[in-house]
């Protein structure tokens, strides 16, 4: 039986950091993805005592696969070109579209605001690109097995997809040819029945699946009455003439949020949420230039939206261009509207990021908004250990200070948490995305997951009669 070589450099004892190098000749390996680790993962383990940092051979690194371009799946990429990878990086077209934004943003917060050096190193990215359709066949350059890989929809963000490998293999002894194998790495798998984007594309088969296990031990609440839950969350929250911060990463989170709002300021129309206020005259706020960016392509990526969505595009409906959406652009405005909604009584949404509250616009809001009990900060997403927004939310109830920049700030606000909203597939996703199969997978991996996650998942799949393991 055929064995691979898979080497995990991230996401192999938690969450982020994904990156995964796999043998697909003894002279040639792929990396699939290659992001950054947060929280309390930085400075761990493999990654090191600087986890930004590619500690790794790069000999024989054919070329970089990746699934999307979540930082902890894309972040590393600057770090990887200046160790000196010069391979051809694949992707799906809408990923394409928008790592340049991803990897400028990083450049900025973590290595430079030379614009000049920014900008020379985002035209060799695009040199190295290698955009890709999904259910479509590509020959590796230069692949010594005559590897090739497709990229199906993962459903998890726009161009978000789980990569199939397929190369050859030698004989096992003097009686057998030489085969093919196939290997398949999920990448982030999105949840099912989810606004704005499809389901993922099923899997037909696979010898090796590689499968993330963020949600292994969970499964979301109640996703088809979510959007009732948000609503009847914000008119709880607004009654206090507050502003409702929401931390929301800029890619997947904030498009989803603005299409559910869209939606309820659509059918509340001309009803009040309290005392005066209609639902029409609620300003909902997006602060983030990024965000804006990511926002703009997903308008123009409409052939990536799903049926529902499209209809109500054809209806003349803009579900991520309304008429109460405002958005935050420059420093200068972002501080005007930070003060303005901490000294002012009108209601608004507001929505920032980053989605764990581990640095961008989110953090001012925080700083200002945290001490005032009209305010309510509402967590719709998985939150690492680690970060300011775990911690955030495990002092929902107690209250207490929190730290941000070395400075303890009291929590007064309320802290709100809703589920079901997570861009992740839960357990019951991740079984049937493995059930779905039309012949069980030699092998399952489980990766990017807390250990309690990838024990959860892997007991499940055992006793549904899949040989399971967990990465190391």
């Amino acid at each position: 039986m055929y064995n691979p070589t898979l080497v995990h450099h991230g996401a192999v004892d938690g969450v982020t950091g994904s990156c995964h190098q796999y043998f697909i000749h003894h002279d040639q390996s792929v990396l699939i993805d290659c992001g950054l680790f947060q929280g309390i993962e930085q400075g761990r383990g493999k990654a090191g005592a600087d986890s930004a940092q590619i500690n790794f051979p790069l000999d024989g690194i054919q070329a970089l696969l990746l699934t999307h371009v979540h930082i902890d799946h894309a972040g590393r990429i600057p770090y990887l070109i200046a160790a000196g990878f010069k391979g051809p990086i694949y992707c799906s077209k809408a990923s394409a579209l928008l790592l340049p934004l991803v990897l400028e943003d990083a450049l900025k917060m973590g290595i430079t605001r030379d614009e000049k050096l920014i900008s020379g190193f985002l035209k060799a990215v695009s040199r190295q690109l290698r955009p890709c359709n999904y259910n479509q066949w590509y020959e590796l350059e230069q692949s010594l097995s005559g590897a090739r890989v497709r990229f199906q929809n993962a459903g998890h963000i726009l161009g978000s997809a789980y990569v199939e490998i397929c190369h050859q293999i030698p004989a096992i002894d003097q009686d057998t040819q030489p085969g093919w194998y196939k290997a398949v790495f999920s990448g982030d798998l999105g949840a099912r029945d989810t606004p704005l984007l499809a389901d993922p594309t099923p899997l037909e088969y696979a010898d090796l699946l590689v499968l993330e296990s963020t949600y292994g031990d969970k499964n979301h609440e109640d996703r088809k009455n979510r959007q009732q839950r948000l609503q009847q969350a914000l008119e709880k929250a607004l009654i206090d003439n507050g502003t409702v911060l929401i931390p929301a990463f800029s890619i997947g989170r904030t498009q989803e949020l603005l299409y559910e709002l869209e939606d309820i300021v659509h059918r509340m129309q001309g009803q009040v949420i309290h005392k005066s206020l209609k639902w029409e005259q609620l300003d909902i706020i997006v602060d983030s230039p990024l965000a804006a960016d990511f926002t703009a392509v997903y308008k123009e990526l409409r052939e990536h939206w799903d049926d529902e969505a499209k209809q109500k595009l054809q209806s003349g409906r803009h579900p991520l261009q309304f008429e109460q959406l405002l958005t935050v652009k420059n420093h200068e405005d972002h501080q005007k509207v930070v003060q303005h909604l901490a000294d002012s009584c009108r209601p608004a949404i507001v929505i920032a990021a980053s989605g764990m509250c581990a640095g961008g616009r989110v953090v001012n809001y925080l700083k200002a908004l945290l001490g005032s009990q009209r305010h309510q900060i509402l967590f719709i997403g998985y939150q690492a250990r680690g970060t300011p927004g775990a911690a955030l939310v495990a002092k929902a109830k107690s209250g207490g200070q929190l730290q941000l920049d070395g400075v303890y700030y009291p929590i007064h606000a309320e802290i709100l948490q809703l589920h079901g909203y997570s861009a992740h597939a839960d357990q019951q996703d991740l079984l049937s995305f493995v059930e779905g199969m039309a012949q069980a997978p030699g092998q399952i991996r489980l990766v990017h997951g807390d250990e309690g996650a990838k024990r959860a998942l892997k007991q499940l799949l055992v006793s549904k009669g899949f040989h399971t393991v967990i990465a190391s």
